[in-house]
């Protein structure tokens, strides 16, 4: 089954009133794009009308950012046509596709760290003279007009990732594109954010705005598109009214196959004996930082998942980093950390990795790994960090047994050994991430957003190593925005709100509800 081609039946084609001449404002014909004689893409044709909001999804590796990169100007097509407007056009940069009206929000934002929120969004459209009075003034009133709370004079080195995303959106709007290509647009917000981004994209729709939406979240792409386009190996598989799909039929197409939404079967009573067999090996005493985490406490069992659930800003992502020693907690009043029953303050994280605790960030890009180096030796390096594997003098049987082991436990790609990091898919950059501190041999695991950005036939998997692991008797937590993620691989669930840990659920008392009213009131 294969409609591509043919304007969408949805709230796109209504938006134009009847009998509106329905040409797509962008088409791809038998588009190809090959890197040392391997198809990224092949064959795939595509097309985007205005006022539609378009979902492409699939795995990671199926041509998604490979397709959106030729359309927005990052890189160009091998073969075949490329119209915007029904006539050819072939763009050397993104700024040629920008003039265009084509402009693609990043994943990992393109924004310029040294520079203020205003400054990036006037990026490229900079006057001769310009008051920063008037720049900031201008940032602001666009911010708000799209219910975005950032100040526009604050570099962007200092905003966290939900609001750098919030700044590529808004520059997006100011350049007035007719398409805008959104990458992953929702993987760093609030549920209250993703509400108000729900309303841009509709309102853009409205204006005529054509819209590519790019999410692992499936849920979104449904509740939110009007058509959706699924790559699998890079090439296409289907495109479709989104009213014709369903989450079921979707995983299906992008990995051809069904796939059980699998539940952790530990449950209270069992996690509960599982406590007292194997007892308390980390606990938490009113640990304070600043204003972010206030009077913190719980305690965390080997042999068990317990999950932290919670807003961001919610205190959840900085307790993590505070036990492993990446922050400190206020050298007065900070509360206590109790390994094993002994008080324990890391002043850098290699003294928690040396006492067997492990951390796994959220940001895999940015702190998880080595981009230029390959598997093999981001694996290596992990166990070098520990006491036990350092040595002087590197040993390469030693690399590659480790590297063997956790390639084969993970199910790492292994016809990408040879390639750097940086060009592997995003589940395969993730397992790597995970195998670098499993190395370690650690007691005690915390994973923060182990399935972000990772595509779905990949999540199973890793939920498959955390039980796989609290079933060893190590002690895992669990940081992750997305519910039925933390319900579905928790023996407990922790709530975590405004610095604090709110509320406290067995897995089977638990649901998304009670969740949720504890994280917001």
């Amino acid at each position: 089954m294969n409609v591509a081609l043919t304007p969408p039946r949805g709230a796109a084609a209504a938006a134009k009133g009847p009998g509106a001449a329905r040409e797509p404002v962008l088409r791809i014909v038998n588009g190809n794009k090959i890197y040392g004689g391997v198809h990224a893409i092949e064959d795939v044709s595509f097309d985007l009308f205005p006022g539609e909001v378009h979902a492409l999804v699939g795995e990671n590796g199926a041509g998604k950012s490979t397709l959106c990169k030729a359309i927005a100007g990052a890189i160009q097509l091998t073969s075949g046509d490329f119209q915007v407007d029904g006539k050819p056009a072939r763009f050397e940069s993104p700024r040629d596709a920008l003039a265009a009206g084509i402009c693609m929000v990043y994943q990992e934002t393109s924004l310029v760290p040294t520079m203020t929120a205003a400054q990036n969004i006037e990026l490229g459209n900079e006057k001769l003279i310009t008051r920063f009075r008037t720049l900031n003034i201008q940032a602001q009133q666009l911010l708000q007009s799209l219910n975005f709370h950032v100040d526009p004079a604050t570099p962007i080195g200092m905003l966290g990732t939900a609001k750098r995303q919030m700044v590529e959106i808004a520059r997006a709007v100011y350049n007035n594109a007719r398409i805008i290509i959104f990458d992953e647009p929702t993987a760093s917000l609030t549920p209250e954010e993703i509400v108000h981004f729900f309303n841009l994209v509709r309102d853009l729709r409205a204006r005529g705005v054509a819209i590519i939406y790019i999410s692992h979240a499936l849920e979104e792409s449904l509740q939110v598109s009007d058509r959706i386009t699924v790559l699998r190996d890079g090439k296409l598989v289907i495109t479709a009214d989104t009213a014709d799909m369903t989450r079921e039929k979707l995983v299906r197409f992008m990995i051809g196959r069904d796939i059980s939404q699998t539940h952790y079967s530990h449950r209270a009573g069992h996690a509960e004996r599982r406590r007292e067999r194997r007892g308390k090996v980390l606990t938490v005493e009113n640990v304070t930082m600043g204003t972010t985490v206030k009077n913190m406490s719980f305690s965390i069992y080997a042999g068990e998942v317990v999950g932290i659930a919670g807003l961001i800003g919610s205190g959840r992502t900085e307790i993590a980093k505070i036990i492993f020693g990446a922050l400190k907690r206020n050298l007065i009043d900070g509360g206590t950390i109790r390994l094993h029953g002994r008080p324990v303050r890391y002043n850098v994280p290699k003294q928690a990795i040396n006492d067997g605790i492990a951390y796994i960030t959220e940001d895999r890009k940015l702190n998880g790994f080595f981009e230029t180096m390959v598997v093999d030796d981001n694996v290596y390096i992990g166990k070098l960090a520990t006491r036990a594997g350092w040595r002087f003098l590197l040993s390469m049987a030693t690399r590659g047994k480790l590297a063997n082991y956790w390639v084969d436990r993970l199910k790492i790609g292994t016809l990408q050994r040879k390639a750097k990091i940086v060009e592997l898919s995003g589940g395969n950059q993730q397992k790597v991430v995970i195998a670098k501190s499993l190395v370690q041999d650690p007691r005690i695991i915390i994973f923060d957003e182990p399935t972000r950005g990772v595509d779905v036939g990949t999540i199973p998997e890793i939920h498959a190593q955390i039980r796989a692991l609290a079933d060893e008797g190590k002690a895992v937590v669990v940081i992750s925005s997305y519910l039925p993620e933390v319900l579905s691989i928790s023996d407990r669930i922790l709530v975590a709100r405004m610095g604090r840990i709110v509320a406290e659920f067995d897995a089977a008392d638990a649901t998304e509800d009670k969740i949720m009213y504890a994280a917001i009131h």
